[in-house]
């Protein structure tokens, strides 16, 4: 899919910026990226992609 690398890109500027600004520590940056790669594993991976895909896709809509 080529929106995932993108998304990747734009979740770990997101967590960088967290942790910059001291708003969100590393224990809990850990945590929301072994949360990531746990979800990525289940069944639910799939169904966050195609929720993704839609909100990329509707943006231009807007």
């Amino acid at each position: 899919m080529t929106v995932t690398v993108p998304m990747v890109f734009l979740s770990g500027l997101v967590l960088l910026f967290l942790l910059r600004t001291k708003t969100l520590g590393y224990g809990s940056a850990f945590v929301a990226v072994m949360f990531g790669f746990y979800l990525a594993s289940t069944g639910a991976g799939d169904t966050v992609n195609i929720l993704m895909s839609a909100v990329v896709n509707a943006l231009p809509n807007l």
